[in-house]
C-alpha cells in the first residue's frame, strides 16, 4: 500500500494511493493514522487536487553517511569500519514539490538520492532477525548538504540540517519486503538529466546493520526516518533546477531549488 499524507482544503489527512497512471491516482481517505490500527474510508479524492505532505513527521532522522563505497572514495573519503551515523532535524523535512531553499550560508549544494526507512513502532535495541517487525515501509529522500560548510564544519549540523535539507516522498511503500527493499534502483536526475543511478545492495551496511547499529544507543518512534546513505554521482544544484529521487517500486520525489527569501 502507498500512503499519503496531504492537505486539502485546509485539512490534513493520510490516505491510500490507488491507481497506476499518474493521472489518474486517487486517494482512499484513512480513518485515524497508519501506525496504528485504520480503515479505508471509501471517500476519494484525486491526488491532483491535493497537495502532498512529507509522508511522516518524523521525531528525529537518522541519516548514515559513506555507506556507498564509490560515493565515499569520489569524495576523498575512507570507506568507514562501521556504520556512520549523523542526524537532520525534524525541521529540515518538506515533501514532493516543496521548495529546497538556497542557505545563504553556502556558495555549494550537493544532492544526495536515498532510500529512506520509516519505522512503524517503537523499538530499542532490536536484533537483527526482528528488523522486519519495526519497519512500516520505504520512502525516497534527497540528502541536501552544504558541501562547503560540510568540508570546513567538523560537525554536519548546519551543513546537513538546514531548513528544507532533507525532502521525503512522495508517500511511504508498505508492500516491500526487507529482502527487496535491499536491491532497489536509486536514481536522481537534475532538470532531466541522470546524475546518480545505483542499486541498494550496493550499500557497505546493509538495511538491518543500520537498524541495529542506532537502536542500541536510542530508541526509535514511529514515523522516525532512517536515511540509508546515497551511491556515487552526487553534484551541485543551482538556483532553478529541479531535481527528482526516484526508486524502483516506490515513486518519485521531486523539489525544485530556489533562492532563500
Amino acid at each position: 500500500m502507498r500512503i499519503a499524507r496531504f492537505s486539502i482544503d485546509g485539512n490534513v489527512a493520510f490516505g491510500a494511493v490507488e491507481g497506476d497512471r499518474p493521472d489518474e491516482l486517487v486517494l482512499d481517505i484513512i480513518k485515524g493514522i497508519p501506525f496504528a490500527d485504520f480503515e479505508l474510508s471509501g471517500t476519494k479524492v484525486p491526488l491532483s487536487k491535493v497537495r502532498l505532505l512529507p509522508p511522516v513527521l518524523p521525531n528525529k532522522v537518522v541519516a548514515y553517511g559513506r555507506n556507498y563505497a564509490e560515493h565515499a572514495r569520489e569524495l576523498g573519503n575512507e570507506v568507514p569500519d562501521a556504520p556512520f551515523a549523523f542526524f537532520k532535524p525534524s525541521t529540515s523535512v518538506i515533501g514532493s514539490g516543496d521548495e529546497i531553499q538556497y542557505p545563504s550560508f553556502s556558495e555549494e549544494l550537493h544532492h544526495e538520492a536515498e532510500l529512506a526507512v520509516v519505522i512503524g513502532r517503537m523499538c530499542r535495541e532490536v536484533p537483527r532477525e526482528r528488523v522486519a517487525d519495526v519497519i512500516f515501509g520505504y520512502t525516497c529522500a534527497n540528502d541536501v548538504t552544504a558541501r562547503d560548510v560540510q568540508k570546513r564544519e567538523k560537525q554536519w549540523a548546519r551543513a546537513k540540517g538546514f531548513d528544507t535539507s532533507c525532502p521525503l516522498g512522495p508517500w511511504v511503500e508498505t508492500d516491500l519486503d526487507l529482502a527487496t527493499a535491499s536491491d532497489l534502483t536509486v536514481q536522481l536526475t537534475v532538470n532531466g538529466e541522470q546524475r546518480q543511478l545505483g542499486r541498494t545492495s550496493e550499500m557497505i551496511h546493509p538495511i538491518e546493520d543500520l537498524i541495529v547499529n542506532i537502536t542500541e544507543a536510542m530508541t526509535l518512534l514511529p514515523g522516525d526516518v532512517i536515511l540509508t546513505g546515497t551511491p556515487a554521482g552526487v553534484g551541485p544544484l543551482t538556483v532553478g533546477d529541479e531535481v527528482a529521487v526516484t526508486i524502483e517500486g516506490i515513486g518519485t520525489l521531486t523539489n525544485k531549488v530556489v533562492k532563500r527569501g
